[in-house]
């Protein structure tokens, strides 16, 4: 039975400790946050230990694993303290707020040969896995674009990235994890329509060299929306992350090139984190599971930070 952890337990950390309890082979010893009424409901749900300083839980709980979910700019510092001491994190995305503080954690782990995982977990979402299988066969052909659609209201907890940073990294991940490589530039215009202090809005262009991928995020529209689809030159998919549907026009032939066939993909319902943090104790356990690696994760950082910059500058950025 594996030991595990949360430390930063708001809006995305209390998921993680929900499905660590109720987690096959693990066991949630702890959770931690500086807010010691929230941490200490949290413990009393779930029947465990709860903190407000991550080092006395480390020294006094020994977890064999731990979810780092506390805002962004904290990542490194917690990071590299659970990496000394060898034990396996996944770390919330994105992996920091800088590609320098990225590649410290990345160079730790490697010195320490320790196991860093990225919580990208939209990769988890049986659509996407089932959209990259059919890729993989070919099903689609030539692929010729991609547009993505992950928009919704301001989400208050969010104090310390803006909306490339906090939404378009999830799609940014699901690109290069569906194409299996990167972008060669980034073209990006964003805004700050209802908040003067963070861009709340942004169009990004990325050139995968033989696919041209549109992603649209923002904080603005009152409704959340959450799509992909795809284009090739054989099928046309249509993917909705929040239902996890997925929906598919195959291309007539010859005579009758008019006729499409649509075809509703059936798909088991499953929690997308459920499944990451599986993975994630699996990779623990030794079974060379499927994790979002640490060089993933700066990858999807540093195209944010391009598109950031490609705004910024009115130019177009190339991914090096």
């Amino acid at each position: 039975m594996l030991k595990a952890a949360v430390i930063g337990v708001g809006n995305i950390g209390r998921h993680h400790a929900r499905v660590y309890a109720g987690l096959d082979g693990v066991q949630l010893a702890a959770v931690v946050d500086i807010d010691k009424y929230m941490a200490q409901r949290l413990a009393d749900k779930y029947r465990c230990s709860f903190y407000a300083d991550y080092i006395k839980m480390i020294r006094e709980e020994k977890p064999d694993l731990v979810t780092i979910a506390v805002p962004t700019s904290l990542h490194k510092t917690i990071a590299i303290d659970l990496i000394s001491r060898r034990i396996p994190i996944l770390i919330e995305k994105p992996i920091a707020d800088s590609t320098k503080a990225a590649r410290d954690i990345i160079a730790k782990a490697r010195t320490k040969r320790s196991i860093v995982a990225i919580g990208h977990i939209e990769r988890y979402n049986p659509p996407i896995q089932r959209l990259r299988e059919f890729l993989k066969q070919g099903r689609f052909g030539k692929i010729i674009s991609i547009s993505t659609k992950r928009v919704g209201v301001y989400p208050p907890q969010i104090t310390d990235v803006d909306v490339l940073i906090d939404l378009a990294v999830h799609d940014i991940d699901v690109c290069n994890f569906l194409l299996a490589g990167k972008p060669y530039s980034v073209y990006a215009r964003a805004g700050k329509a209802l908040n003067s202090h963070r861009y709340d809005y942004a169009d990004i262009f990325l050139n995968y060299r033989s696919v041209d991928v549109v992603l649209q995020v923002n904080w603005i529209t009152p409704v959340k929306v959450r799509e992909l689809t795809l284009t090739g030159t054989n099928a046309y998919a249509e993917l909705n992350y929040m239902h996890q549907t997925l929906k598919i026009y195959n291309k007539g032939h010859g005579e009758e090139d008019d006729i499409i066939n649509v075809e509703e993909i059936g798909l088991r319902r499953e929690e997308p984190l459920k499944l990451e943090l599986q993975n994630f104790a699996d990779q623990v356990k030794g079974r060379n599971a499927d994790i979002v690696t640490a060089p993933e994760g700066l990858l999807a950082l540093q195209i944010a930070l391009a598109a950031i910059k490609s705004h910024e500058q009115r130019k177009i950025i190339k991914i090096r």
